[in-house]
This record gives C-alpha cells, sequence and structure tokens, in this order.
C-alpha cells in the first residue's frame, strides 16, 4: 500500500526539452518548469489543479523532496538490487500487455461477437480429453477413427458420443449440450459451431480441452434474456425413483393450486426448496441461451406473458414450476460495446490480436529463422534414450557447443543453446514424447517470449506514456526500498532507538483508571459455579481454570482475556465489584452466559502504558520522528533553491 502511494503521489513526468526554464536546483541537479506542472497536473485532485502560490509551494516543497530522495537512492545504487530489478521487470511485462495488441482486429472481434450474439447456435460434440502439454498422438488417432467412421455415415453421432465421448455432462444426451452463443465457450470453439452448416459435422477440433467434433444441429435468431421466477421440489439422487415420483406428485399439487388461485408467491414461500431464490419470491438473475440447463431454459422461453406460468418441468435437479416475469431482446450495439471490449479483451480472441500484432512487429524488425540450424538441433534431441534410467533426460552442457542461430530480430541472433536453456527452464532436463511435438511447442513460447521481450524494451525507447509509467515506477519502488531503510524498518528494527523515545515521550501513552486482570466468560451457570470453586483455591491460575472447565465435550465452557481494562470502557462488571485479588460477583449476561473479573491491580489514577502496550502508537510516532530527521538531512546534502521569476510565472490567481 504504501509503495503504490508514494507512486500515485510522487508521480514523475517524462525529460522535457533541454531548452526548458529552470524551476528549482537541489544539490547539482536541476528540474525544469514544464516538467514540474506536468506532474503536478497529473497529481491534481480531480484533475483540477490549482495554480495559486500557496498550492503551488506546498507541492514544489513535496516534489522537491521526492527527488532529492530518489536521487539518494541512486547514488546508494538500490536501483542495481537484483529485487528492484526483478520487480520492475513484472511491472514491466505487465504493463506491455496493454500496448501488444492490434486494436483493428480487436475491433473486427468485437464486431464478430456482437453479430454472433444475434443467433443461437445448437450443437453435440464428442471430446477425447488431452491436456495441454501431454502428449497428443493417441487422442488424436481416437477422435480421427470415430470421424472417420462418422463420415462414412454407417453409424450415428449421438451413438458415438453416448459411446465415446469424455464429456461426462453430455454424453448420456447424445453429446447435445444444448444453444449456446458467442462468448460463452472457448473461441475455437465458438468459431467453428459459428461457421459449420446445420446438419453438418467439423473436422477434429483442438481447443485447451483435448480434441472435439462438433455436429451443428440447430441455428436460430436470438432469443435474448428473459428473468422468471421458480417453485423447486429438489429430486435428491440418495432417494431414487422414489423421491421422484414423490417431488413429481407435490409439483403436481402446487400447479392444481395455482391454477384453482393460489398466488405463486405463497407457494415459493411454502414449498420451493430452491435456498438461493426462495426468500425473493423465487426470482432468478436475468440469464440467457446457455446459461441453464437445457429442460428449464427450453421452458422458460417458451412462456410468452408476463405472469405466464409454465407446467412442472423435469430436471436433473428437479421439478420446476416457472413464472415469467420479463424479456429482454438484444441490446444496441454501442450500449453493449464497454462490455464486450472487456470480454473480448480477457478472451482467448485477445491471442488472436496479439498474435497478429507480434507478426507485424516481427516483419518490422527483420526476423528471420534459420531452418537447418532448428532441424539440427531437434535432430540431437531425437538421439536421446528412450529407456533407462536416463529415458528423455538431457543435460544443457551437452548442448554448449551449438551456437548457430536459430532466428534474427533486429540485430540480435538466438542461438541454438539459447533455446536450450530456455528450454532448460521449462522442463528440468526432461523432454516427454513426442519429442518433435514438444520442442516444436517450446520453440513457439521461446520466440514469443523474445519477440514480447524485444517489443518490451523498445516500448520503452520510442513510446513516451510507456516510458514515463515505467520511470514513475522505477522511482516508487527506489523510494520504497529508501523509506524502508531509513524510516519504517528502521523504526521496527532499531530496538535501542525504540525504548529511548518511548522512555522520553513516556507520560504521554496512558491508561485511564481501569484494573489489570482476567476477564473469564463462562458459557453458563453451572460452568460459572464451577470456575468460582477452582478460583477461590489458593494461588490459582487462569490455566487452571481452563483446564479445569474446558474438555473435548466441553471445550467453550469459559473463555478467559487478560490485559488492562479502563473502567469508561469497561461495563460488564460493576466498578465496585471489581478488587484487587478477588474474584468479582458474577453479570448474567443476555446469552445466559456469565462474566466474572479478577483483578491483579486497580487504578484509580491514570497510568503510563508500558511499551508492548503502547508499541503501535510509538512505532508510528517514531516513525514520523526518523522522517522528519532524514528530511531534514535530505535539504541539508541537496541545498534547494527556487528561480522566483519562473516560479511566479506559474501562479494564478
Amino acid at each position: 500500500m504504501r509503495k503504490l502511494l508514494l507512486t500515485s503521489i510522487l508521480a514523475v513526468a517524462t525529460i522535457a526539452p533541454a531548452f526548458a526554464q529552470t524551476l528549482f536546483t537541489y544539490g547539482s541537479n536541476q528540474v525544469n518548469k514544464d516538467e514540474f506542472v506536468n506532474v503536478y497536473k497529473k497529481n491534481s485532485i480531480n484533475k483540477k489543479p490549482d495554480f495559486s502560490d500557496s498550492a503551488l509551494k506546498d507541492y514544489l516543497n513535496l516534489y522537491s523532496l521526492f527527488r532529492m530522495k530518489v536521487t539518494e537512492a541512486e547514488d546508494e545504487k538500490l536501483d542495481t538490487l537484483p529485487s528492484v530489478a526483478r520487480e520492475l521487470d513484472n511491472y514491466r511485462k505487465q504493463l506491455a500487455r496493454n500496448y501488444f495488441t492490434d486494436d483493428q482486429v480487436t475491433n473486427r472481434l468485437i464486431h464478430e461477437a456482437y453479430d454472433r450474439m444475434k443467433e443461437d447456435v445448437h450443437v453435440a460434440h464428442i471430446l477425447i480429453i488431452c491436456r495441454q502439454g501431454a502428449d497428443s498422438t493417441e487422442a488424436y488417432k481416437k477422435i480421427d477413427s470415430i470421424y472417420n467412421v462418422i463420415s462414412s455415415k454407417k453409424v450415428d453421432f449421438a451413438d458415438m458420443a453416448k459411446q465415446f465421448s469424455d464429456d461426462k455432462d453430455s454424453k448420456d444426451n447424445g453429446g447435445d449440450i444444448g444453444y449456446f452463443t458467442a462468448l460463452q465457450t472457448v473461441y475455437p470453439f465458438e468459431n467453428i459451431a459459428y461457421t459449420t452448416p446445420v446438419g453438418k459435422i467439423s473436422a477434429p477440433l483442438r481447443t485447451q480441452f483435448g480434441y472435439h467434433i462438433v455436429k451443428v444441429l440447430d441455428k436460430r435468431p436470438a432469443i435474448g434474456e428473459i428473468k422468471v421466477a421458480q417453485i423447486m421440489i429438489g429430486t435428491p439422487k440418495s432417494k431414487g425413483q422414489e423421491g421422484i415420483a414423490v417431488a413429481r406428485k407435490r409439483a403436481d399439487s402446487i400447479e392444481t393450486a395455482l391454477k384453482n388461485g393460489a398466488s405463486f408467491e405463497s407457494m415459493v414461500k411454502k414449498y420451493s426448496e430452491d435456498k438461493f431464490s426462495v426468500d425473493n419470491k423465487g426470482e432468478l438473475a436475468v440469464f440467457g441461451v446457455g446459461r441453464m440447463v437445457p429442460a428449464f431454459e427450453k421452458a422458460a422461453f417458451a412462456l410468452n406473458k408476463p405472469g405466464e406460468v409454465s407446467a412442472p418441468v423435469q430436471s436433473e435437479y428437479g421439478f420446476h414450476i416457472i413464472k415469467l416475469i420479463k424479456k429482454y431482446p438484444l441490446k444496441p450495439y454501442d450500449s453493449l460495446q464497454p462490455q464486450l471490449k472487456r470480454k473480448v479483451e480477457n478472451d482467448y480472441r485477445a491471442q488472436v490480436a496479439r498474435d497478429i500484432f507480434f507478426e507485424k512487429v516481427k516483419q518490422k524488425n527483420g526476423f528471420k529463422e534459420y531452418s537447418a540450424n532448428y532441424d539440427a538441433l531437434v535432430k540431437k534431441f531425437n538421439k536421446l534414450p528412450d529407456t533407462g534410467a536416463m529415458a528423455n533426460s538431457y543435460k544443457e552442457e551437452d548442448f554448449k557447443n551449438m551456437r548457430e542461430p536459430l532466428f534474427s530480430l533486429g540485430n540480435n541472433n538466438y542461438t541454438q543453446i539459447d533455446f536450450v536453456s530456455f528450454m532448460t527452464t521449462m522442463t528440468r532436463g526432461r523432454i516427454q514424447t513426442p519429442r518433435n511435438t514438444v520442442i516444436a511447442d517450446l520453440y513457439k513460447v521461446y520466440v514469443t517470449n523474445v519477440v514480447n521481450d524485444f517489443e518490451e524494451h523498445k516500448l520503452v525507447e520510442e513510446n513516451p506514456d510507456f516510458k514515463s509509467l515505467m520511470t514513475e515506477y522505477r522511482n516508487g519502488i527506489l523510494l520504497f526500498e529508501l523509506m524502508d531503510r531509513n524510516v519504517w524498518g528502521k523504526a521496527s528494527k532499531d530496538s535501542a532507538g525504540l525504548d529511548a523515545f518511548y522512555q522520553s515521550h513516556k507520560g504521554k501513552y496512558q491508561w485511564g483508571p481501569g484494573f489489570r486482570g482476567s476477564v473469564y466468560k463462562f458459557k453458563d451457570e453451572a460452568a460459572m459455579k464451577k470456575g468460582l470453586k477452582v478460583l477461590a483455591t489458593k494461588d490459582a491460575k487462569d490455566e487452571d481454570v481452563m483446564k479445569e472447565l474446558n474438555s473435548q465435550t466441553t471445550p467453550d465452557a469459559v473463555a478467559i482475556t487478560r490485559g488492562f481494562y479502563e473502567f469508561d470502557h469497561f461495563t460488564d462488571v460493576p466498578r465496585s465489584d471489581i478488587q484487587k485479588g478477588k474474584p468479582s460477583k458474577p453479570v448474567k449476561n443476555n446469552d445466559g452466559g456469565y462474566t466474572v473479573v479478577k483483578a491483579t491491580e486497580v487504578n484509580s489514577a491514570p497510568i503510563d502504558k508500558t511499551l508492548d502496550e503502547a508499541r503501535g502508537y510509538i512505532v508510528a510516532e517514531y516513525q514520523d520522528y526518523l522522517e522528519k530527521k532524514w528530511n531534514e538531512h535530505m535539504r541539508q546534502k541537496f541545498p534547494f533553491k527556487v528561480d522566483e521569476t519562473v516560479f511566479n510565472s506559474m501562479v494564478k490567481k
């Protein structure tokens, strides 16, 4: 939080032109007027800068001190710390993502998504699971075989889905997953669904889940969204067919009651077993196609007029009686565009835009591949043993002489051994089969990483906004490190300094009149009486009470807190009943329990808090003290001088 605060408040703008007017100097360093004004505007509240004399002077004092501290951090070489370099590198990568996309492609994908939302697609599929990074050979052979059999038209698609599909949710329905629309499934699957004609099947398709064959059953104009209420009678699997029969009978009786004039809301309250909607008159959140189980969705959208109620509909969860509240058609593009943009940028589609962007970066910077050198590297990997203790294992040093370029980008060559080093970090020296496929996948990732890193550094050099943000964040990191060393960390670690500060300010941290001791919260009267017996014994300790009362069967018979309690804030027991060394009279609580106090000291006047009792306040004030001293040191080390003529030129009355 401190780091973010420093970064946002003390943002640094890009360096202004050399001919700009110098506003102030600190030591041998200069800061010009344009730079200061840019920073001042950027950090003004509500983006409405106050150019009055007093406001500018306040910020000038703050900003000059900030610049002194950043220079001090640079003098101490904090920017060379590995932790700082790592954090800055991570920030650069995160920030650069917003720049690594093709805007034209993104806009086209947003329009494509909206156009597809005008149509619902009904599909069935067969899935053969193959996770990313796993050997895909057997999975592909299996899906290809299924595809060939279906293509021969000797078997029914639904029968093959029931027999072979790994999608447990749809296989019993012949692979039928119902209707859906754009942005509800992974982009490659959506593409196939929308581009395959009705009644046709697709060739095998690879997604992150495995291989699919898709059959398009129907396409229709979008039915939009809907809001309904429901009465649900559950059918737990544990109750079997008998439970289903009982639920059906109850649903039928509810339907009859509704037809005879019973209100829907009263039936919800009396009978519905949907705990998420029963307290809201049975109303569900607005939903669209593909969001509910097919039977429920079909029955809901079949209703036409608000207030219309369906007959009982059976789903895997039970029986539903549905009442239509309102239907919503697809909204206009302009109203959905911001929402669609967010979804597209977080969808697989965003990768499409990034891929096109990186292809342009490669073309612009003379990307060239050397396939013969790649083949030579793969050939050596294919000589690894397939069996034995060292099966599929390799050592990076065995490839140290392979220094031919795999590709070039800009003025740099990226060699075989560079790629092997990258592979080692990813595989830990063990490469699975089929090696050609695994190496090809890793090579693609490696090239992407190199191009990504290349463009990140070019952004810093060529994009003023990006450079400004990176400079801002860098200075924030340096300031945080410096503040931690000189103020925050020092205040918490300098025990001698903290104690000396406490001793010199001791009278400032006090308790009001009160008592120090133990407060006992007994669960009930029996526990209270038992506890008082223990406390009545000579030298009884809190641990004795806990041990006597709390057990595995009654772990909460008594709860004990210890500390100092001020009379003004402690009202559980009358002040007059609290005496040193004696248990107080039991006070019955509203929950049926009892409170008893046993004080080790009672004070009628304020007393000093110990260092531990006041530590939070003392550390905070000690930090303030250290920061003020350090600020004075910075002012002395970097003498500060303002050009009054330049300053006055900024003032607006």
